[in-house]
């Protein structure tokens, strides 16, 4: 079998012989099938493992009064068990030589597992149209930065142009959790490919537009497409890899997006000083040709879905309060005060649609975000924690360039450098990731590579005025490894927590709230770094109070090559940066702080690893 088949779902149950023997050759039910290996579902009455051949029916029977197994053939390690729980409501046991205690993988018995298998000869290509999918999103994020100015004099629209970003970040965060329900209902295969041909229409449609309000709109629609790739792909990678080698695989996922970052601002940069900005989105349409290419080659689906009911009430809902949820923030203290009508507004609307959508979910027969998402203990603490990476995050990434910049006398290639150093150690620290949590836990890992990251602030934190360049990028590097820990091990936990029909939206939840934290962390770290400014100004000594700028907008240009501030003016705004981000790191600790502490008191040691039950659901 060439093709890579991820998984099969079948409702119906299969009829099983009596005899022993044969019970250990038959297959039912719901697993995960990839080229050159079935999936298994066992019944009450029958078991069996592809590795012995036969087992003692007496045994088969006194353990089957218990427990279900379900045995699925993932990726390299072949057949995988699954044990529920059983009638007294305790999952089942397994051997001490199978599993170590701090093993938080389902269960498994020398009986009921199969020997590993080859993996499949197709499963590489299929790992190659994940990547070049998800760098469709990851480049897209920095590829348009650097080719500000062409578009601006070519386009007009200067004032609106920040819009550009905005417009693409609302539309990608609210999309996310109703593409992840509709991979749980659909399949993941329509969804990933629905949206990635949303947005390669969105990237020829930027190509070509005629005016900055055209661009805007049509940057919204590769948001759009953009929700879609970021869940989607780290369900087929959970669906496609067996729980031990996942780290390896967001390993190279992450490596994407570090790819993404250091070369994404230079190809920007080049197609608009050597070509046309216009290129920076019609780059966009081979590379995808190429993954949907590979995708409908290789990933097919066999889906019983049955009757399937789409809250669309609850979409709706659900959609409108994040759009003035992150509008809010976006706008927040740029295009009108905090306080003012627009903010209050905005505000007000989210937390009134944030409770209807409540209202609603609770009473939907398939809500899109179901509320076991924020009342079982594991995904509630799991997508708090996504807040914390989202605020972690986002202040190395808008705050640290301005510093190396402005502070140290970095130019922008060197700045943009020293950023990228933390996305090269982040997919080196996940590629050990696997590791960590196979042997000490999701919990623990995550609560080691959150105490890296405190360890990376703080050392920011006690750093001298101007220091040497050697400390900003050890401490950036390490922040990237501590996160490498952390993140992964929160996404592949929760995933492992529920049946593989609820993964896409668990995935899309944790991924949401990333986002989400981003958004906030991004409009409270702002503001902190704006205070701190506005503070410096104000408290400036009266002999250089003259030649400061007024306003904080102006700083960069009182710091920029055509500057006529005095030396001692000049050094003086050096120090209120520095001084600001000494701040916005103080938030970014605050954050790191509060992912220890839910780590700790909220998330068990131990995550619950339920199967699915015939029709993909997990009992509670």
């Amino acid at each position: 079998m060439d093709d890579t088949y991820l998984w099969r779902v079948s409702r119906e149950e299969d009829h099983v012989g009596a005899s022993a023997e044969s019970a250990g050759s038959r297959s039912a039910g719901a697993g995960f099938e990839s080229a050159g290996a079935g999936s298994a579902k066992s019944g009450s009455a029958k078991s069996g493992s592809a590795k012995s051949g036969s087992v003692n029916a007496q045994s088969t029977n006194a353990q089957s009064t218990n427990m279900k197994s379900a045995v699925a053939a993932e990726g390299a390690e072949g057949a995988e068990v699954r044990l529920e729980k059983g009638n007294d409501g305790r999952a089942g046991r397994s051997s001490p030589a199978e599993t170590s205690p701090a093993t938080t993988s389902p269960a498994r018995s020398p009986a009921r597992t199969s020997p590993p298998q080859a993996p499949p000869p197709r499963r590489g290509l299929l790992v190659l149209a994940l990547m070049l999918t998800m760098a469709l999103a990851a480049v897209d994020t920095t590829i348009v930065s650097t080719a500000v100015p062409q578009i601006v004099s070519d386009l007009g629209g200067f004032t609106v142009f920040s819009w550009v970003f905005s417009a693409y970040l609302l539309a990608q965060t609210v999309t996310i959790p109703v593409y992840g329900k509709l991979a749980d209902l659909y399949g993941r295969k329509p969804v990933l490919v629905a949206g990635t041909l949303i947005f390669l229409l969105g990237s020829a449609l930027c190509a070509a537009a005629w005016d900055m309000p055209s661009l805007i709109v049509f940057r919204a629609v590769q948001g759009l497409g953009a929700g879609s790739i970021q869940a989607t792909v780290l369900t087929v990678a959970a669906d496609l890899y067996p729980l031990k080698e996942r780290g390896r695989i967001q390993a190279a996922l992450s490596t994407v997006w570090g790819v993404a970052a250091v070369g994404g601002p230079s190809v920007g940069g080049a197609f608009a000083a050597y070509a046309t900005w216009r290129w920076i989105f019609l780059i966009n349409l081979p590379l995808g040709a190429v993954a949907l290419a590979l995708i409908a080659r290789h990933l097919h689906e066999r889906v019983d879905r049955g009757r399937i009911r789409i809250d669309w009430l609850g979409a709706g809902l659900m959609l409108g309060a994040g759009v003035t949820l992150i509008l809010a923030l976006v706008q927040g203290g740029t295009a009108w005060p905090w306080l003012s009508l627009p903010s209050m507004g905005l505000l007000g609307a989210a937390v009134l649609l944030t409770a209807a959508t409540v209202a609603v979910e609770r009473r939907a027969p398939e809500p899109v975000m179901p509320p076991w998402i924020w009342t079982r203990r594991v995904l509630a603490g799991v997508n708090l924690s996504g807040l914390c990476i989202g605020v972690i995050m986002i202040g190395p990434s808008v705050f640290l360039p301005v510093y190396a910049q402005e502070v140290l006398g970095l130019g922008p290639i060197a700045a943009g450098l020293v950023m990228a150093t933390m996305t090269m150690s982040w997919p080196v620290a996940a590629a050990f990731c696997n590791r960590a949590y196979l042997r000490i836990g999701f919990r623990d890992t995550g609560l080691v590579g959150a105490a890296v990251a405190c360890a990376a602030v703080v050392w920011v934190l006690l750093l001298p005025y101007r220091p040497p360049l050697w400390h900003v990028v050890g401490a950036t590097l390490l922040l990237g490894a501590g996160m490498g820990l952390f993140s992964p091990s929160m996404v592949i936990g929760a995933q492992q927590t529920v049946g593989q029909w609820q993964r896409g939206t668990v995935t899309a939840a944790v991924v949401f709230s990333r986002y989400l934290g981003q958004s906030v962390g991004a409009a409270l770290l702002g503001a902190i770094s704006n205070a701190a400014l506005r503070g410096r100004l104000d408290d400036a000594p009266a002999a250089l109070r003259g030649q400061l700028p007024d306003r904080i907008d102006d700083i960069g240009r009182g710091l920029g090559p055509e500057s006529h501030l005095s030396p001692a003016a000049a050094d003086y705004l050096r120090h209120a940066l520095d001084t600001a981000t000494h701040h916005v790191y103080l938030g970014v600790a605050a954050g790191c702080g509060a992912a220890v502490l839910l780590l700790a008191l909220v998330l068990p040691r131990k995550f619950p690893t339920p199967a699915p039950n015939e029709t993909g659901a997990v009992p509670d």
